[in-house]
């Protein structure tokens, strides 16, 4: 359900000792900022950072997505996540020997079942949130506190892993601040946060929300965050800062296929099946291929948006480890920005990307692109609105496999 600082994959949240960027205050309209402190070239890794928290998203389960429960690695072999995908259980992938799973390492919580990658990520959700969570015998009891508050909304199960890692930690008080590192909003704009997540439909439900969290989950040492205002402050540091991430055993696949040393008609053949593969799967499954959940990252939630980005987010480790890349040369003292939107959006007008921003994160955009078409019609053009959601076959392939 939750993953939490202190795991397999490194001592502490936050990103590698000797990173080449570190967060600066700009100003109390902007809030603060990510600076490189070197010379960053062209396709170098600026960090690798772990979450300070990180769940998935409860749909995984429900369509049959399996990742391990603390780091979010995808679970199914390559050759078992494109069967499911395909909806054809007789699918043979070739060079099956470049898929990464190791099946012989899973381990499962002996009271409910839940998977693991590796005997230490069952180890380390055990000991920071799993005797919180861990349903047990009441697994399939739908009275029980959890069980109520899963049924109520999939969309808060980060919130659910900050309160169960706060619950079950022995330092509460290191908890408390490593949240205070995240964007904080007013109580107007974290009242426009919460109704943007939850709609229309769900409009006043926060209070309800906020009832089964406090049966579930609470804690007198946290009794703040239990408040009515406390909790809505939280929701909105989720909603704000919340980084999502991809995980994909076949994509992964890809990669290591992408990399082999092939003959030439060998190559041709493999690149063909691939790309037969995905569209095939798209036609079945649609665009959401990844296990998907969210996580907080100290360093990368520093980074502010920029319709030109000259750095992006991706996981290529099939886990929660967040690497940031440069995509342009970066010198010292320049800011490091990625985009908040996709490929398709930083595409479309700046009116539109810039409603989409102030929508979704109560911002307007002054990035250069968006200062050189500040002259531009506040309209959105008829080709755009026609063109929502069309993409084509090699950038479908791109978004399926960049995870």
């Amino acid at each position: 359900m939750a993953a939490a600082a202190g795991d397999v994959c490194g001592s502490a949240a936050g990103a590698q000792p000797g990173a080449a960027a570190e967060a600066r205050f700009i100003s109390s309209a902007k809030g603060k900022g990510l600076f490189a402190t070197r010379s960053i070239r062209k396709g170098e890794t600026v960090f690798v950072e772990r979450p300070v928290v990180a769940s998935q998203f409860l749909w995984n389960a429900l369509y049959n997505y399996r990742a391990c429960d603390h780091c979010l690695r995808a679970l199914e072999t390559a050759e078992e996540n494109a069967q499911r995908l395909l909806g054809k259980s007789s699918l043979v992938l070739p060079h099956p020997e470049q898929c990464s799973i190791r099946k012989d390492l899973h381990q499962q919580c002996p009271r409910c079942q839940v998977t693991y990658c590796s005997a230490e990520c069952r180890q380390a959700a055990l000991e920071q949130y799993h005797q919180v969570l861990c349903l047990g015998p009441s697994r399939d009891d739908p009275t029980h506190p959890l069980n109520k508050l899963q049924e109520a909304v999939a969309l808060v199960a980060e919130d659910r892993s900050y309160f169960a890692s706060l619950h079950g930690a022995k330092d509460k008080d290191w908890w408390i601040k490593a949240f205070s590192q995240f964007c904080s909003k007013t109580a107007n704009e974290e009242e426009e946060i919460a109704h943007k997540l939850l709609g229309d439909k769900f409009k006043g439900q926060l209070e309800l929300l906020r009832l089964l969290f406090t049966e579930a989950l609470y804690d007198e040492h946290l009794s703040r965050w239990f408040t009515p205002e406390g909790f809505r402050s939280l929701f909105a540091l989720v909603g704000t800062n919340g980084q999502g991430i991809g995980t994909s055993s076949l994509s992964q696949w890809v990669h290591a296929c992408d990399a082999l040393d092939l003959p030439v008609l060998q190559r041709e053949e493999l690149d063909a099946f691939i790309d037969q593969l995905y569209k095939d799967i798209e036609k079945e499954s649609g665009e959401f291929l990844n296990c998907e959940g969210s996580g907080l990252y100290v360093l990368q939630s520093c980074c502010n948006h920029s319709c030109i980005p000259n750095a992006e987010t991706s996981f290529p480790d099939n886990n929660f480890l967040l690497h940031l890349t440069a995509l342009e040369d970066i010198e010292a003292g320049e800011e490091i920005c990625i985009s908040y939107l996709d490929c398709c959006q930083r595409e479309r007008s700046r009116h539109s990307r810039n409603k989409i921003l102030r929508e979704n994160y109560l911002f307007a955009c002054s990035c250069p692109k968006c200062l050189a078409q500040a002259d531009d019609p506040d309209a959105t053009s008829d080709e755009e609105e026609e063109g929502e959601g069309e993409t084509d076959d090699a950038e479908l392939e791109d978004e399926m496999t960049d995870v």
